[in-house]
């Protein structure tokens, strides 16, 4: 689980395994995570596009980039929150996933809202 505020958009993200969409036995394995951003400043604030940086075990880096979050660009005003789960395959058992959102106040004014790295890890496999 991760947990950041960037000017005052607070993100916090959990990722978990699904054995029944995995096949461990051909090197297929898939995560969901969860995220809830949080509007905890002054403005009303938009998510405006995403960017993620993926890793493997392997240490191969995956970069995926986009316009909004599962098809929405939602507005948050002061005190409110927006939640999604997406998902993400891996070729090995452990991972992990960081980025960014890129966010815009109501007056135009830009900036990244940082997504701190959280683990993405079939159970048993960490201590």
């Amino acid at each position: 689980m991760s947990d950041t505020i960037t000017r005052g958009v607070r993100v916090q993200t959990e990722g978990f395994f699904i054995p029944e969409r995995s096949a461990p036995e051909r090197g297929y394995y898939f995560f969901a995570y969860r995220v809830r951003i949080s509007n905890e400043g002054p403005r009303r604030v938009q998510l405006i596009s995403r960017r993620w940086v993926i890793t493997d075990a392997n240490g191969e880096v995956k970069e995926v980039q986009g316009a909004g979050v599962i098809g929405e660009q939602p507005s948050l005003e002061p005190g409110q929150s927006f939640e999604y789960v997406s998902a993400c395959p891996l070729p090995t058992p452990v991972g992990a996933m960081q980025g960014s959102y890129q966010m815009v106040y109501g007056d135009g004014e830009g900036f990244d809202a940082e997504i701190a790295p959280f683990t993405l890890a079939r159970p048993g496999v960490l201590n």
